[in-house]
């Protein structure tokens, strides 16, 4: 995910497929500089590294995967290596270990392993895809919030067009492979060059959903596994997407507080009133946008917002659209945003098929525009992946099958992968895994999050083996 709802979800029932082992690479990574654009630091090392395009044709096509190492100074405490990701799908995580020591990934940690990261197939500087997508179309970022099915109508010529120019593209005939049981298998072909039997990974998000298959796939090659901010069972799919709408119920509320704590913004003074102040601003701009911003792309800036752990600066771009003023763009521009939508739209659409039917979307609008007001009626629009080839092979599936190594750890307020996934995630896994709830809002709990409970043990599991059982840490000032 990590961040918007930038492109759309799946739905099938799925089942573990049978391929040729992952681990046939032999070890011969040659590591040097990172490439330009990478988190800039001496002590990161990079490599690329050749994999099947089709895990099923193992001598055939290949592509490239760019991997990172961040290596652990203390040859005494080293016991492996970590394998990292940061989200997605769609995002780069080349630069992710140094951006883990920048947020004070504890010592204990990056001594006792080698911090392991890449771009996963499709992305950035690993073989990347492209669809081709327009700057006008890119613009169009958040799936909109549908007032009505003709809304969706409208949309969907919008999606289908995506489909087909992400087919015709040049890069077309890699999209059935750039799934996310690919993806694993290539974390497996990393593992075997770097000549360590198991490996240890810690991932959010996205990436919890892409860990809980590669330990599902090669259960036996997988030691301490950290799931930060989990999706469902089913990963990114419609169930996934929807879940957006009841994530943002779940956090506003922090958000509401807040504003109401700090009149100065000016956005009412009790929880009600913020909330109140949400759907006039909406309203307002659908009939007056400022500087674009109408009242969809408002509401997919406030679910954004409502990422951080720090409220302030989304109380402030509300203040702003209140008095006229459109929020500050970047100070740097975002680059590589038609490569992530691109390879968002494979992973997404690739792991499982959607509906097809225009009026199931048009139905799932109606509902969640109902159930979930904020934001339903954007989640369950259609996109691209309603028309998308059928998935080569079925969905991976989460089961208790394998050893009792997995750690997830989760907000109870997080936005874009709520609690209610994450205890789904708990239930598929059954003994294998245990579940740390912290009461705090915000996508992202270990490291991202302040909470010394949660942080603590994470950081145990990962450093001494020492899992906790199903675990609440109460709200820190």
């Amino acid at each position: 995910m990590r961040k918007t709802l930038l492109a759309a979800a799946i739905a099938v029932v799925g089942a573990t497929i049978v391929v040729p082992a992952a681990s046939a690479a032999p070890n011969t990574l040659s590591w040097g500089p990172c490439p330009a654009g990478a988190f800039p630091t001496p002590d990161l090392q990079c490599t690329t590294m050749k994999v099947p395009l089709d895990y099923g044709d193992p001598g055939g096509k290949a592509i490239d995967v760019a991997v990172s190492r961040l290596p652990s100074k203390n040859p005494a405490k080293r016991r492996g290596v970590l394998l990292t990701n940061p989200g997605g799908p769609g995002g780069g995580g080349l630069d992710y270990p140094q951006l883990l020591k920048y947020v004070k990934l504890p010592q204990d940690v990056l001594d006792a392993y080698d911090i392991v990261g890449f771009d996963p197939r499709g992305v950035a500087h690993s073989t990347p895809v492209t669809c081709d997508l327009t700057p006008e179309q890119i613009a169009v970022g958040n799936l909109p919030y549908a007032k009505g099915p003709a809304d969706v109508v409208k949309q969907a010529q919008l999606a289908k067009a995506e489909a087909k120019q992400c087919a015709d593209a040049k890069t077309g005939s890699m999209l059935p492979y750039v799934t996310t049981a690919n993806t694993a298998r290539d974390m497996d072909r990393i593992r075997a060059a770097l000549g360590e039997s198991t490996v240890s990974y810690l991932g959010a998000s996205y990436g919890t959903y892409l860990g809980a298959v590669y330990t599902s796939l090669f259960p036996e090659r997988s030691d301490r596994f950290v799931l930060d901010s989990s999706l469902g069972p089913g990963g990114y799919d419609i169930e996934a997407m929807r879940g957006f709408a009841r994530g943002m119920e779940d956090r506003f509320p922090d958000f509401a507080k807040f504003a109401a704590a700090h009149p100065e913004y000016g956005l009412g003074r009790t929880s009600a009133q913020v909330t109140a102040k949400f759907y006039e601003l909406a309203t307002r701009l659908d009939r007056n946008p400022v500087e674009g911003i109408t009242g969809s792309v408002f509401r997919g800036l406030t679910f954004e917002g409502l990422y951080s752990t720090d409220l302030a600066p989304l109380a402030a771009d509300w203040q702003g659209l209140e008095q006229g003023r459109a929020p500050k763009p970047p100070a740097e521009p975002v680059t590589g945003v038609e490569n992530l939508l691109a390879s968002r739209f494979a992973v997404i659409c690739g792991d499982s098929a959607w509906p097809r039917s225009i009026a199931s979307y048009q139905l799932d609008v109606a509902i969640d525009r109902v159930r979930y007001p904020m934001l339903g009626a954007a989640g369950a629009n259609i996109a691209a992946c309603a028309y998308w080839a059928p998935p080569a092979e079925p969905r991976v599936r989460i089961t208790g099958r394998g050893p009792a190594n997995v750690l997830m750890v989760q907000n109870e307020r997080d936005p874009g992968t709520p609690l209610s996934g994450a205890r789904k995630l708990r239930a598929a896994f059954g003994d294998r895994a245990r579940l740390i709830t912290i009461d705090q809002g915000g996508h992202g709990a270990y490291l991202f999050g302040p909470n010394t409970c949660g942080n603590t043990l994470v950081t145990g599991f990962l450093v001494n083996g020492q899992r906790p059982g199903d675990t609440h840490c109460a709200a820190e000032s």
